[in-house]
């Protein structure tokens, strides 16, 4: 089977929690196609160096700089719906061009294509919005249902069962019901789920690793720069820029790299007395997979209430 995995350009959580699947497909004797754009393709390219790719519709978004990103997100909703509209064109051209046989869509809208089986990926089934938008959670619940019931299926990285579930009420909405949609939950995904930690002495006291969208990504390095500017803890910070030359510099106390192989960054953060990362989904299952939750202090995005509602749930776990 020919399988085409494609993550959506938002961060680097998508594609990072894409490299165990693209792993468990080669593992079945797959061939595995990479898709997508921007550093979420570079990304899985520098995971998987070997393996053929193909550029899908880009997609170019930033936050605001404020503490809400609704108009953020409002302002950005066309250029959204033509994005999806490109990529279904797109995977059309490359259906003509290549044998495929399962397209894996990690929240890309418009990947779907009634000649090949097509699967959803997403942790998000209920959508939460701040709360003067309340009232809308609903709406915007049922129209991601709309794009994913054009999917054959649709997978969820989590656990089935709540008490063990790391997303909550993301992924478990009370109030979903889709006709005729069959859904899947996979279980959680972490590049990290294979590796064997062995913690010895860490260079670093402290690991802060970043992603998401500018300029809230640019924000909290320069925060974290202030926060210890003069401390005598060391401190590695990753960027998470995948598209810099990774050249690494110091800066005091500090060690920044744009980013960082991932065995070097699980022992850097192993070794660590305290770690630092936006509390998105992905990285919730690379600390859980790691065995690091309880040491990571997890920073939400400002304005971004999936991210706030993580933080709390696994603050209080």
């Amino acid at each position: 089977m020919t399988i085409l995995v494609a993550p959506l350009n938002w961060g680097l959580g998508h594609a990072s929690r894409c490299v165990p699947l693209v792993h468990r497909f080669l593992d079945e004797g797959h061939e595995v196609i990479l898709g997508g754009d921007g550093e979420s393709l570079v990304l899985l390219r520098r995971h998987f160096p070997k393996l053929r790719y193909v550029y899908l519709a880009p997609l170019t978004l930033r936050y605001s700089s404020g503490k809400s990103q609704v108009w953020a997100m409002l302002k950005a909703l066309p250029s959204l719906v033509c994005w999806a509209i490109k990529d279904h064109t797109l995977l059309k051209a490359v259906l003509n061009e290549e044998h495929i046989d399962r397209v894996v869509s990690d929240n890309r809208f418009g990947l779907y294509n009634k000649h090949v089986e097509c699967i959803y990926m997403t942790h998000q089934l209920h959508i939460l919005l701040p709360k003067t938008f309340k009232w809308a959670e609903g709406i915007a619940e049922r129209l991601h249902a709309w794009v994913y019931r054009h999917y054959d299926r649709v997978w969820v990285p989590d656990y089935e069962e709540m008490d063990k579930s790391l997303a909550g009420e993301l992924s478990h909405p009370i109030k979903l019901r889709v006709k005729k949609l069959k859904m899947d939950y996979i279980g959680p995904l972490s590049r990290f789920s294979d590796f064997s930690v062995s913690c010895f002495s860490s260079s670093y006291d402290v690991v802060a690793v970043l992603s998401g969208l500018e300029p809230q990504r640019s924000l909290l390095e320069t925060e974290l720069k202030h926060r210890y500017a003069g401390s005598n803890e060391r401190v590695l910070l990753v960027q998470g820029l995948m598209n810099k030359p990774n050249t690494c510099f110091k800066r005091g106390n500090m060690t920044i790299v744009p980013y960082i192989k991932d065995e070097e960054l699980v022992n850097a953060m192993c070794g660590a007395k305290h770690l630092i990362a936006r509390s998105g989904y992905s990285t919730i299952m690379d600390m859980d997979a790691l065995g690091m939750l309880q040491k990571v202090e997890l920073i939400p995005t400002s304005g971004q209430p999936e991210q706030e509602y993580l933080a709390i749930l696994h603050s209080k776990k």
